[in-house]
């Protein structure tokens, strides 16, 4: 499968198969080019950049969407884009030996992913996408060169940094670790949303199993005994409501 970054150097991208918009970076920045939801000026990555700060940067952002199963990059590949998520949900995979996936982390709004390329370095993962995801692709030369004369945006980039490696670490000891019926507890508490009633978006339970080191059968189980007993409830296929209560008084046991 091509990824983003092969596609874009020869012109024929998914990009241009499904949603392109070329966006200055300056006024993705100021809300300008646009709307006030804009997680790229949200999130704090440019933040604490100037104005003036964007005027020597004439490269524009590539904004994009990518459909479920399409691939923002593959591991290997040259490391030459960031990228931060607007909306959807990219998993991070990586393949065992034998053939088998593990999804080692999940990107989602407002993350950034392919921060291996400020390095230098190959992408470590295969980036797939897992819902209808909307994408800004950063090129990684304009970060290098507003982070040398900006000491916030450096900063920041150790920030993102350090929360990938606390989300590694998280995965390591609360998703890949203990009975299955835990892991799938730990992991619907981590994707709800919490509000009135907390809701969260399911995948496959071939993503289940891939994403938490255990078989497709026993994540399938493990979910049906979880609405039997009232902990999800089903809204439409793949979207739950969830009682966090129940699932934090089932990990306390």
């Amino acid at each position: 499968m091509a990824t983003i970054g092969d596609t874009l150097n020869l012109g024929k991208s998914l990009i241009c198969q499904i949603m392109s918009i070329r966006v200055p970076f300056k006024e993705a920045w100021s809300g300008e080019a646009d709307c006030e939801h804009c997680s790229l000026r949200q999130s704090a990555l440019f933040a604490g950049l100037q104005a003036s700060d964007f005027e020597k940067i004439h490269h524009p952002i590539n904004q994009f969407v990518l459909q479920p199963g399409q691939a923002l990059y593959h591991a290997g590949d040259a490391g030459e884009r960031m990228f931060t998520v607007r909306g959807g949900l990219v998993k991070l995979v990586q393949y065992l030996p034998d053939g088998s996936q593990r999804i080692v982390r999940l990107v989602r709004q407002a993350d950034v992913t392919g921060m291996e390329a400020l390095l230098g370095s190959e992408y470590q993962h295969d980036a797939i996408a897992m819902q209808p995801t909307e994408v800004c692709c950063l090129p990684v030369h304009t970060i290098k060169l507003l982070s040398q004369d900006n000491p916030a945006l450096h900063i920041e980039l150790l920030n993102r940094w350090q929360r990938a490696l606390s989300d590694a670490d998280l995965w390591l000891t609360e998703l890949s670790t203990g009975p299955a019926r835990e892991r799938i507890a730990r992991l619907l508490l981590r994707l709800a949303r919490k509000g009135e009633r907390s809701e969260c978006t399911l995948f496959g339970r071939e993503d289940l199993g891939a994403m938490l080191g255990i078989t497709t059968e026993t994540a399938s189980r493990t979910i049906a005994e979880f609405k039997r007993r009232g902990l999800l409830t089903e809204l439409h296929p793949n979207r739950f409501v969830v009682d966090t209560n129940g699932l934090e008084a089932l990990l306390r046991g």
